[in-house]
């Protein structure tokens, strides 16, 4: 197929629309940066990623209820019942070093897609212990418990336990209710990752809040989707003292629009405002650890270098470059934290 013919078949297809569209919305952010400082843009940014992800009512009165806890090897695993939003509830799980001396630093742990947060704190699907070579997920809540830190890891919704009745009444083995969830919320003017920051953050205020925690040495560390609600969660909470983003971190080009995602990566109108490495350059001056395995089919490593270059830069006007770091390791879609579990934990301590 000749060049020519190349291009006309773009205009078809709507390749051409897309590719301009994408180009414009790049432009504008540019223009707009030019024309303010980064702290005004930045300010703005922020205020559009809360309106863009939507805003849920708070839960003001209900309180947490334990639900068991177990010894386990150094650590304490209690199991805790939360709610953001009025009418819906779920679990979260909290590792406790046995050798607490506190007030230690906490960490905010949110897993991708699997079966929940059970498959971060080293449990089967039904609750049983995980004696096999962990997943993609690495069992990483309890590499961080084990180095010292309080970690407490929610269950997303949509995921394990918290998938919705509609589709385990279609499919009792329904991977997850990403699409029901997203399209719905969407229909209502809300969004899943709106849902899903919120409770997020009640997460992380519930941690701030126990006696054995630092309230202001609480961190964040999300996978793949995970990483998404971690970055969001982040920007807009400012007393998250530092992050670290693993299988995420990309371009919107490079990933979620080259590449087939789940549907709850879209959020409506996003790039309106900023590219992705803008978005998570909004967690500056804070500490950041950004790591992305080499052969990642999905966040690929050329558009990790380009979202890295960015928000490095970023950092740099912010006076913060030696608050950032990275770590490319030879590995798929996968937490690796061959540097990122000590670096968190140096970094909270």
């Amino acid at each position: 197929m000749s060049r020519e013919d190349e291009r006309e078949m773009s205009k078809w297809s709507g390749d051409t629309l897309l590719d301009r569209l994408y180009e414009e919305a790049v432009s504008r952010h540019q223009e707009q940066a030019a024309g303010e400082t980064w702290l005004q843009r930045k300010e703005k940014l922020k205020q559009s990623l809360r309106k863009t992800i939507g805003e849920f009512e708070r839960n003001e009165e209900h309180e947490p209820r334990l639900l068991e806890r177990v010894e386990c090897d150094g650590y304490i695993r209690e199991r805790v019942e939360l709610s953001a939003t009025p009418g819906v509830s779920y679990a979260a799980y909290v590792l406790i070093p046995k050798e607490a001396r506190g007030p230690l630093p906490g960490v905010l742990a949110l897993h991708g897609h699997g079966y929940g947060s059970r498959e971060i704190v080293g449990l089967m699907m039904d609750g049983t212990p995980d004696e096999g070579i962990p997943g993609i997920h690495q069992h990483f809540a309890v590499q961080l418990v084990k180095r010292g830190m309080i970690v407490i890891a929610p269950d997303v919704i949509g995921f394990g336990e918290r998938r919705l009745l509609a589709d385990l009444a279609a499919n009792p083995d329904a991977p997850s209710s990403c699409y029901r969830l997203s399209t719905q919320l969407m229909m209502l003017g809300k969004t899943l990752t709106g849902l899903r920051v919120a409770e997020a953050l009640q997460a992380f205020r519930y941690l701030a809040s126990r006696r054995e925690v630092d309230e202001a040495r609480v961190g964040v560390m999300g996978f793949s989707g995970g990483g998404l609600i971690a970055y969001v969660c982040a920007a807009l909470e400012e007393r998250i003292s530092a992050a670290v983003l693993t299988g995420f971190t990309n371009t919107i080009k490079d990933s979620i629009f080259a590449v087939h995602h789940c549907i709850d990566n879209y959020t409506p109108g996003l790039l309106e405002h900023g590219e992705l490495p803008e978005l998570i350059g909004l967690i500056a001056p804070r500490p950041l650890f950004l790591e992305s395995g080499e052969k990642d089919p999905i966040f690929p490593v050329a558009g990790f270098h380009k979202a890295a270059a960015r928000i490095e830069e970023i950092y740099d006007r912010e006076g913060a470059a030696d608050k950032l770091a990275q770590d490319v390791f030879p590995g798929v879609h996968e937490i690796s934290g061959r540097f990122a579990y000590d670096w968190l934990k140096d970094t909270l301590s």
